[in-house]
C-alpha cells in the first residue's frame, strides 16, 4: 500500500492489521530519513563537527546514567604579557602587505617624474625613494633549450671533434627533466589533466601532441617505481598501519562505460603513504596488498574485510576508527536530534582528552597513563549509554538510530583497541586527509583509460603525498630523483624515498640544465 492509500485510510477510518501498519510507519519513516539526508547535503553544512550540547541536557544524561564522567583536565592557565613582534621573519614583508621569499623573481622598474623632465641633473637631489610592490604573472614559464655544439676539425689529424649531446633522463626525448617533474606535478598535484596542459603549450606557441605527453608523462612515472616499491616495503614495516580504500574509475567495461577499480592507501608510522591498485573491493585483496609481512596493529572503517584479514592473521591486531562510528549517530540527527546529540557529546568527550594529549605533546607511557585516566571512563559511559539505548522499546529496526547502535555495540573491542597502545590513533582521518588528492583528481580527469594507468596514478600520489606529508618541495625533488634512479644502487632505493631523501639528498638537489644555466 502507498503513501497516498494509508492517508485515504486513514481519512475514512479504515483499520489495519498491526503488522502492516507497523511495515507502513517503518517504511516512511525510512523515506522520511532519506528525503532529511538529502536536503542536507543539497542545502546543509557538510561539516562534521559535533553539536553543542545545553549544560541541563548533559547534566540528565550523566544522571539518567546513574554515574558521572570522569572531570575534565582544566586547562593550565597562566597570565601572559608579551611584546607584540613581526611574524615570519623568514619572509620579505611589504608595506602593502605581500609576502614571498628570496627565491621569487624580483624585477626593478626605475619610474621618473614627468616634471623633471625638463630640470638639468645637477638641479636635482636624491632624497629617498618610495618602493610598491605588485604582484605579477606571465602566461606560461616554458623554455627551449637551444644546445649548440660546435663541429671543429683539427688541422693536425684532420679529425672532426664535437661535444656529445648532454645526457637525457629519457633517451632520444625532446623532453628535459624540468619539463617532466612540471608535468607530473601539475596533473597530480594540481589536478590539472593533460588535455589542458596541451592547450596551455598551444597558447604558449608549443605543439606537441596530446599522446606525446601521456606517453612522456607514463615512462617518467615507470623510472619511479622502484622508489614506489622501496617506499611500500617500508610501511609494511611499521607496527601500526591505517588502511582504506577509494574508487577509481580504470579500464574500459564496454562503449562508454568504464570498470570499477580501487585504491587502497597504506599509510605507515613514518608519515609515509602509498596506494595500491587493485580491480575490486574483494575481501581478498587486503590480503594480497598486506601479504604475510605485516605484523601489528591494523587501524581502518568499519568494512569487514580487514577484520577477516585480522582474523585469519594472529600477529594481526584490528583497531577501527571512532570517526566512522560518530558518522553513523551524525546520519541519526534529523530522525532523533537529542538522542543523537547526546552520542554526539560523549564521543566528543574522547577527542578533547586526545586534543588536549597533543597540546601537552604526550608519548609514550605518559600518554597511555592518561588515556587510561581520563579516555577509558570516558569510553566506558558511551558503552552504558549505548546499552540503554539498545533497551527502548520504541526503536524500528530501520531507524538510523537503531543502526548507528548496532555499528557501534559491534565494534566494541576494536574500539577499545587505542586505550591499550599509545601510538594507535583514535581514528583514520590523518589516512582520510591523506587520500584526498584521488577524488580531488578525479573531478578533473574523471577515469585511467587502463588499469596501468591507474596503478601509475597510485606510484605518482604515493611520492607526492609523502612529499607533502614531510614539507618536501615536489617539484625538486622530483628533478632529482629522475635523474638520480637511473645511477643509484636498485638495492639502496630507500634513499631516494621523499623521507630519506629529504635528510640525504635535499640540502644539495640534482638540478635541471634550466636551473643551472639561470644560475
Amino acid at each position: 500500500m502507498s503513501s497516498a492509500q494509508t492517508a485515504v485510510a486513514s481519512s475514512q477510518n479504515i483499520s489495519l492489521p498491526r503488522a502492516e501498519y507497523d511495515a507502513l510507519q517503518a517504511q516512511v519513516q525510512t523515506l522520511q530519513t532519506q528525503l532529511d539526508w538529502f536536503k542536507r547535503q543539497l542545502f546543509g553544512t557538510k561539516s562534521e563537527k559535533r553539536l553543542e550540547i545545553d549544560p541541563a541536557m548533559q547534566a540528565d544524561l550523566l544522571a539518567a546514567l546513574g554515574e558521572q564522567l570522569p572531570a575534565q583536565p582544566r586547562p593550565e592557565t597562566e597570565k601572559i604579557t608579551y611584546e607584540r613582534r613581526k611574524s615570519r621573519s623568514d619572509k620579505t614583508v611589504t608595506d602593502t602587505g605581500l609576502r614571498f621569499d628570496g627565491s621569487v623573481p624580483v624585477e626593478t622598474i626605475a619610474l621618473s617624474s614627468p616634471e623633471l623632465d625638463d630640470v638639468p641633473e645637477d638641479e636635482q637631489v636624491l632624497i629617498t625613494e618610495k618602493i610598491t610592490y605588485r604582484l605579477a604573472q606571465r602566461p606560461g614559464s616554458y623554455v627551449v633549450l637551444k644546445y649548440v655544439r660546435p663541429v671543429i676539425k683539427r688541422k693536425d689529424t684532420n679529425e672532426l671533434v664535437t661535444p656529445p649531446a648532454p645526457a637525457n633522463v629519457l633517451d632520444k626525448s625532446i623532453a628535459d627533466v624540468s619539463f617532466l617533474a612540471g608535468t607530473l606535478v601539475d596533473k597530480f598535484l594540481y589536478h590539472l589533466p593533460l588535455y589542458r596542459q596541451h592547450q596551455r603549450l598551444r597558447q604558449c606557441g608549443i605543439e606537441i601532441a596530446r599522446p606525446t605527453l601521456t606517453n612522456l608523462s607514463s615512462r617518467a612515472i615507470d623510472l619511479l617505481e622502484p622508489i614506489f616499491d622501496a617506499q611500500f616495503e617500508h610501511i609494511l614495516k611499521s607496527q601500526v598501519l591505517a588502511m582504506d580504500e577509494t574508487p577509481i574509475k580504470a579500464g574500459r567495461k564496454a562503449k562508454g562505460k568504464m570498470r570499477q577499480g580501487y585504491l587502497w592507501p597504506l599509510y605507515g608510522e613514518a608519515d609515509e603513504i602509498v596506494f595500491t591498485y587493485t580491480p575490486s573491493r574483494a575481501a581478498g585483496h587486503v590480503r594480497d596488498v598486506l601479504g604475510e609481512s605485516f605484523s601489528g596493529t591494523l587501524v581502518s572503517d568499519g568494512y569487514e574485510a580487514y577484520a577477516r584479514y585480522a582474523q585469519q592473521n594472529t600477529l594481526v591486531t584490528h583497531a577501527e576508527c571512532w570517526a566512522h562510528t560518530r558518522r553513523y549517530f551524525e546520519r541519526a540527527k534529523d530522525a532523533d536530534p537529542e538522542t543523537a546529540a547526546q552520542a554526539l557529546e560523549l564521543i566528543g568527550e574522547l577527542y578533547r582528552i586526545e586534543a588536549h594529549i597533543r597540546d601537552k605533546k604526550l608519548t609514550d607511557a605518559a600518554k597511555l597513563k592518561y588515556r587510561s585516566e581520563h579516555s577509558e571512563p570516558a569510553v566506558q559511559a558511551f558503552w552504558q549509554w549505548c546499552d540503554k539505548q539498545c533497551q527502548r522499546h520504541d526503536l524500528l529496526p530501520s531507524h538510523p538510530l537503531t543502526k548507528a547502535l548496532k555499528y557501534a555495540m559491534a565494534r566494541t573491542d576494536r574500539l577499545k583497541v587505542f586505550l591499550s597502545d599509545p601510538d594507535v590513533p583514535i581514528d583514520t582521518n590523518h589516512l582520510e586527509r591523506a587520500l584526498r588528492p584521488i577524488p580531488m583528481g578525479r573531478k578533473n580527469w574523471l577515469f585511467c583509460w587502463t588499469e596501468l594507468g591507474a596503478k601509475q596514478v597510485g606510484i605518482i600520489q604515493s611520492l607526492l603525498v609523502t612529499c607533502k606529508l614531510h614539507g618536501v618541495n615536489p617539484h625538486t625533488y622530483l628533478v632529482d630523483a629522475l635523474q638520480r634512479i637511473s645511477q643509484h644502487p636498485a638495492s639502496r632505493a630507500i634513499e631516494l624515498t621523499p623521507r630519506v631523501w629529504k635528510e640525504t639528498f635535499a640540502d644539495n638537489p640534482l638540478r635541471s640544465e634550466l636551473d643551472r644555466h639561470a644560475s
